[in-house]
Order: C-alpha cells, then sequence, then structure tokens
C-alpha cells in the first residue's frame, strides 16, 4: 500500500514546486493551476477546491465531489487514513444508522422482539468504538433551565442504547396522548414537518426542552416569517419575465362563512397572498371587483397573465369586467370546477341517479358495519371502496370506478355462504344491498357510465399535475376526452351523444383565449400530423397577442416570427429540439430554442407558464380554523394574518423544494375514509349511518384499520393519489396508443 504510493510519487514532476501533500502523488495540474487537477486514476479533471478536493475523490467521501471508480484500494485507503479516518467514520455512522432505522420499523411493524435484541447488541458493539458523548450543550440548555426553575436534564443509561419495544410505545403513546389533548387533527401525522421535528428532536436527544409559548408566538413565528417571505421575494421575481397566475380558491369555513384565499402560480413556485372573509360581499360583483383589484395591484397588472375563477356567477362577473378594465390579462374558469360541472350535469340524467342512489346504499351498509368493512379491507388488500376528492361528484364516480374494480370481492362479501350477520341480511337495507350487487342490469350500467367518466377523470389527471403548467395540455386532454368516449361507445353516436351533448354546453363556457393560444404553442401538440389550426384557433392567437403584449412592434414580431415556428426553421429544426417536443415541458421548450425570436419566445413562455387549475391551492387538506377566528386587538389581527401566510407558504415552499429535487410528494398520504377530521372532503353523506341498521357488536374497536389491513398500501386521499390513480393512467395509455402523447 505504502509501496504504491510511493513508487507513483516518483514521477511527481507535474506537481507544484516544493508540494509536499501526499495527495499530489495522484493527481496533475492542468496547465500549472493549481485549482485545476486531473486524477491519475479516471482522468477526472477537478475544478476548484485544489488538492483537498481531490483527496475527498480519491478517499470516496461524497458530498462535494463524485468518488474514483477507478482508483486502486490500498491507494483509497492510504487516502482515507491521511485524512485522520473522517470518511471512514462518516461512512460507517451512516450505514449504521441506516441499518438501526431500517430494522427498529420491521421491529415496529412486526413486534419481533428477537430482532430488536439482535438490533440493541449491534448498537452497543458500535458505541463500544464510538466516542463519548458530547454532552456540552446539553449541561448549557440545562444552565438555561435551572435559571428558570427547572432541573437540568439528566441523561441516563438508556439514552445511549437502542430503544426496545417498550420505549417504543411509550413514544408513541406520549405523541397520541399529545394530539389527543391539543385536539389536533390526525391527518398532521402527514406532514412533511412533522416528521422532520421528530427527527431534530432524536437528533438532540434526552434533555431537549420544547419552545415556550411565547417563543412560539414570538421570536420563532418571525424566523418563519423571513424564511417563507425569501422564499415569496424569489418566485416574485420571476413574474416580470413569465408572469403569473392569480388562483380565487373559494370555501366554506366550519362556522359556514364563504372564505376567499388568493394565491399566485408561477413556473418558480405557487405562493399565499392573503385570505379574506367574503361573507359580507359574496354575492356582491361590485364588492368581489374591489376586492379582486386589490390583489392585481399587489401582484402588478403586468405580471398577471391569467385570473382564474371558479364559476360563481358573481366572481365571473368580478373577473370579466377587471379584464375588461385593464384588458392586459384573461379571466379562466378553474378547469377542475368545469369537470365537476360536467360530472354534475351527468350525474343528473336518469340513469346515472338511479345508479348513484344504490351506489350510495352500498356505501353507507359497507362503512357502518365491521365485520362487512374488515372483510372487505382483508379481500382488498386494503383498497377502498369510497374515493375522497375535493369536489362531491369527482369523489362519486370516483366511487364508481373502484366499485366497480372491487366487484368480485363485494359480492363474496354481501352473498357469502360463510355470512356471519344474519341479522343484517335480514334488515331491508341489507337485502337490497345483496339485490344490487347481484343485479346484471346495475353493473352493466355501471360499465357504461365508466366510458364516460374515465376519460374526464385523466383530464383532472393530466392537468392537476404539480410536475409542470397545465395551460398547454388542458385543451388537448379535452379533445382527447370527447374522441376517448366516442371510442368507447364504438362509434355509436346513438349511444354518445347524450353525454357529448352535455360535455359540449359546459365547454362553451369552459375555454379561453388562453387555452387555444397555448393548444398552438405546446410544440408536441402542434407538429403532431393531425394538428389542424382551425378559426377559432387562429382568432384566439391574435385576441392574445393583443392582450399580452401591449408594445405594437413587438406584436407585429410575433405575428411575423410565428411562421418560423410553424415551418420548423432555424433552432426549431434542430434533432436535440424535435426531440424535446415529447420529453421537455413546452415553456422549457420554448427557453431553449427560442432565442432567435426573442418576443415570441416571451410571449409563449408567457401563456405556457400558467396553470388552468385551482386544485392546486385546494390539496392543502386541512384548513386550521383557529386562523379565522375574529379578533379585534390590532396588533393579534396582525399576528394571526402572519401566521397565516407563514402556514400556507411553508406549505408551498415545501412542496417546490420536492418537486424541484425529484420527489413525488412531500406528504404521506394516509387517511381513513370515515375519518373526516381535518380532511377536505366531499360527498361525505355516502358514508353516514342509514339509520335502519340494528347491529350488536358493531364497534370501531373491532375495526381493521387502513393500515393495518396493508400497510404498503395508500388508502383514501386525493382522487389522483390512491386507487383510482392505477386506472386514470392505464385510460392515458390507452388513449395514447390512437394519439399522439403530448407529455413533456
Amino acid at each position: 500500500m505504502i509501496c504504491r504510493a510511493l513508487v507513483i510519487w516518483s514521477h511527481k514532476g507535474s506537481a507544484p514546486h516544493r508540494a509536499t501533500d501526499v495527495g499530489w502523488a495522484h493527481g496533475t495540474m492542468v496547465n500549472g493551476d493549481r485549482q485545476k487537477i486531473m486524477c491519475r486514476y479516471c482522468q477526472k479533471i477537478i475544478l476548484g477546491g485544489g488538492i483537498s478536493r481531490l483527496k475527498q475523490h480519491l478517499a470516496g467521501e461524497r458530498g462535494n465531489i463524485a468518488p474514483c471508480e477507478k482508483v486502486p484500494d490500498d491507494v483509497k485507503t492510504h487516502i482515507q487514513k491521511h485524512l485522520g479516518f473522517k470518511v471512514l467514520e462518516k461512512l460507517k455512522k451512516q450505514k449504521i444508522t441506516e441499518d438501526l432505522k431500517n430494522s427498529l420499523q420491521k421491529a415496529r411493524d412486526e413486534g419481533n422482539d428477537g430482532i430488536l435484541h439482535k438490533i440493541a447488541s449491534r448498537r452497543s458493539d458500535s458505541h463500544k468504538k464510538a466516542k463519548e458523548v458530547d454532552d456540552k450543550s446539553s449541561k448549557k440548555r440545562g444552565a438555561q433551565n435551572t435559571a428558570v426553575g427547572d432541573a437540568p436534564p439528566v441523561q441516563t443509561k438508556m439514552s445511549l442504547k437502542f430503544p426496545f419495544q417498550e420505549n417504543v410505545v411509550q413514544a408513541d403513546m406520549s405523541v397520541a396522548k399529545f394530539f389527543y389533548i391539543a385536539g389536533i387533527p390526525f391527518s398532521s401525522v402527514n406532514s412533511f414537518y412533522f416528521q422532520k421535528m421528530v427527527d431534530s428532536i432524536t437528533a438532540i436527544g434526552p434533555g431537549y426542552k420544547v419552545p415556550s409559548y411565547h417563543s412560539l408566538r414570538g421570536n420563532l413565528l418571525k424566523k418563519c416569517l423571513t424564511e417563507t417571505g425569501d422564499f415569496c421575494k424569489e418566485v416574485r421575481k420571476s413574474w416580470d419575465e413569465a408572469g403569473c397566475t392569480i388562483m380565487v380558491d373559494r370555501w366554506i369555513n366550519k362556522v359556514g362563512h364563504a372564505m376567499i384565499s388568493f394565491y399566485a402560480y408561477s413556473l418558480k413556485g405557487t405562493v399565499f397572498l392573503s385570505s379574506v372573509d367574503a361573507s359580507g360581499y359574496e354575492n356582491s360583483s361590485e364588492g368581489l371587483s374591489n376586492l379582486f383589484d386589490s390583489i392585481i395591484q399587489e401582484v402588478g397588472p403586468r405580471n398577471v397573465v391569467n385570473f382564474l375563477t371558479d364559476a360563481t356567477p358573481s366572481h365571473r362577473a368580478a373577473a370579466r369586467f377587471l379584464m375588461n378594465k385593464y384588458q392586459t390579462f384573461f379571466s379562466c374558469i378553474c378547469a377542475n370546477h368545469c369537470i365537476e360541472l360536467i360530472l354534475n350535469a351527468i350525474a343528473e340524467m336518469d340513469e346515472v341517479k338511479d345508479i348513484m342512489a344504490k351506489m350510495k346504499k352500498i356505501c353507507q351498509v359497507a362503512y357502518n358495519n365491521v365485520w362487512i368493512l374488515n372483510s372487505l379491507r382483508e379481500k382488498t388488500e386494503g383498497k377502498e371502496v369510497f374515493q375522497h376528492a375535493a369536489t362531491e361528484f369527482v369523489a362519486k364516480f370516483s366511487t364508481l370506478l373502484n366499485m366497480v374494480a372491487l366487484k368480485e370481492p363485494l359480492q363474496q362479501v354481501f352473498i357469502s355462504t360463510s355470512w356471519e350477520q344474519p341479522v343484517l341480511s335480514e334488515q331491508k337495507l341489507g337485502s337490497e344491498v345483496i339485490d344490487i350487487l347481484l343485479d346484471l342490469q346495475f353493473w352493466s350500467s355501471c360499465s357504461r357510465i365508466m366510458k364516460v367518466i374515465k376519460p374526464l377523470l385523466a383530464v383532472l389527471h393530466q392537468v392537476d399535475g404539480e410536475e409542470r403548467p397545465s395551460m398547454g395540455y388542458f385543451y388537448d386532454s379535452m379533445e382527447k376526452a370527447g374522441k376517448g368516449i366516442i371510442s368507447a361507445f364504438d362509434n355509436k353516436e346513438s349511444d354518445y351523444h347524450p353525454y357529448l351533448d352535455v360535455i359540449d354546453k359546459v365547454r362553451e363556457e369552459l375555454h379561453s383565449p388562453l387555452h387555444f393560444a397555448a393548444y398552438y404553442l405546446n410544440p408536441s401538440v402542434y407538429y403532431n400530423s393531425g394538428f389542424v389550426i382551425t378559426n377559432v384557433i387562429h382568432k384566439s392567437l391574435l385576441d392574445c397577442i393583443e392582450t399580452l403584449e401591449t408594445n405594437l412592434l413587438s406584436q407585429d414580431n410575433i405575428t411575423r416570427q410565428k411562421s418560423f415556428y410553424e415551418d420548423a426553421v432555424g433552432d426549431f429544426s434542430r434533432p436535440v429540439a424535435i426531440r424535446g417536443r415529447e420529453t421537455l415541458s413546452p415553456a422549457t421548450w420554448w427557453s431553449l430554442y427560442a432565442s432567435d425570436y426573442p418576443d415570441l419566445q416571451r410571449f409563449a413562455i408567457r401563456i405556457l407558464s400558467q396553470t388552468c387549475t385551482i386544485m392546486t391551492s385546494q390539496k392543502i387538506l386541512f384548513k386550521n380554523e383557529y386562523i379565522q377566528i375574529k379578533y379585534t386587538n390590532k396588533l393579534e389581527i396582525e399576528r394571526m394574518k402572519d401566521l397565516t401566510f407563514v402556514r400556507y407558504n411553508l406549505h408551498f415552499l415545501q412542496r417546490h423544494s420536492a418537486t424541484s429535487s425529484g420527489s413525488k410528494t412531500s406528504m404521506r398520504n394516509e387517511y381513513d375514509p370515515m375519518c373526516f377530521d381535518g380532511l377536505h372532503s366531499a360527498a361525505v353523506d355516502w358514508l353516514e349511518n342509514p339509520g335502519s341498521l340494528e347491529l350488536e357488536n358493531n364497534s370501531w374497536r373491532n375495526l381493521v384499520l387502513p393500515g393495518d389491513a396493508d400497510p404498503t398500501k395508500n388508502n383514501g386521499g386525493d382522487v389522483d393519489d390512491n386507487n383510482l390513480s392505477d386506472e386514470v393512467e392505464s385510460n392515458n395509455s390507452s388513449q395514447d396508443s390512437d394519439d399522439t402523447d403530448d407529455s413533456g
């Protein structure tokens, strides 16, 4: 090992004059630059960091540079020792921590005492070689606590040992008791910050004292306000070039007041602006216009591209008034709200209304009977029949899809020869449910309705994603949905026409010039052989040019330059640009390949960077009611506003970080369909007790919870997050086999 290092050292001609560091035996300067070194083994050129960075490269220390994969083992070990064992200790500690974490979770799930003892033994062995725990910080905190009357924390021997099963249970009980006594929604455990909090406390160890009441209301809130404020400032910087969408999120709180929350969506992330109680002028277009106008002024009229509301008449009227007033942005209806209106209209059709009534009975019986629900969860491996969603008819029709998918388990449970509750089967409602599940016409009608619903829910899945702006995909998704419905009915007009007629009536109020222009500017759509520029698309494009670009010269440039895009010339014709049509988001594609046409480039990016759905904001599933309490004290009103600002923007900050890093989600998604505490959901009447069931021993204490049925399954949550997601993806795939995929 040492010999090899000495042999290599003999060739140190390219090392700096009088260099003595052992690292120079394994690297050479490039052009005499000490900050530009080439590894002798893998020929990687290391820029910056000097010889220290090279040694990290050879020793395999991750973080600042990738490890060398060609360095001989003896050289690698020699460099590691030279670094004072830091790398070895760090890697060893990481491996031990990961092993302990995985083993603890396994033991916790299985209750295996043998595994726990084995882990404890391993933990004990590792501590024999570890340094003594540095309790300097604990003593400091203890001294502070003593000053206010608390005894300094005592570090017990147990703190150095692996927690046995009884310690895990004790910790779980402490968390549970805190939730129960504080009345915290159970869904709060899904928050990214909950586990992060626990990990931070664990890292400190025994003796940690939680922040005081005044710290939470004071200094810590100020720090979080600064953190979220900095995030919002960074996001706002992007508005000048790419613009933003103002989202008007209307919701009803627990006391029946109409609340409106305002958000600004952009490529750099979504930020919360403000929230107001609009009960006093909810139906007043004039009052809403003044409120909306104040938000536009806060954001800056020139930064607004899209003003997004639901289809409430007063909201639409106020938004249109402001659109005509400024004439620099467009007002659109939320895509998810439009889909909800379509589903609502379909639900009013006689055949569908009858099916819905029967589905409701099935859900009410299943979710109010312990034996049935336990049996269902066992046979379906934890999958749920009822589907939570943010809107009523998305929840109901998603439940229909789940019910068809779980047809066999449903029939097995309700019509089993081992029926364990004859009392239920003899009751009227129980007998009715059995008849429904045996009715071939019921299942035939469900399958027929599915042909319409699956393409529409696929649209929701397409436009409600967080990875890319949805504006460039919405119109195309609706076109594909229509084609998918026609194809599902084998092109029989008499079968599909009643449904498409309902859809078309809503679509007339739905689409904005922005949707058509984004459809045209999406390269994955435009360069598709089936794309045709209709008169509506052409006029919508001109409307957007005149509205979004006030400079007359720039308008002329955009009108002239768009022919280069249409003919795919210049950089638009590069092979990498052609490949990128399908792999890049439309806005990213334009930013890369349209630099020769700056006016057209900016115009396209501003349109394609917008969203067409407010569902992004509604995915904050729990709204803290204490934030909405009326205060008369001026200082406390200001504090509550800051608390609201921090709460929402912490959510958006974490979600933006997760999306940027490639994580699918920043929150766990575990919910019980029967628990509505802190969960924003609709159609909950389908789970209500029908009032006619008289059963014995029917207690939740005997219920198998979703997580207990199969911990690997995800139950409840939004429409695109569990049982339905596979159905939607399957539907997308089947459509894409006939139509060019427009994903970016």
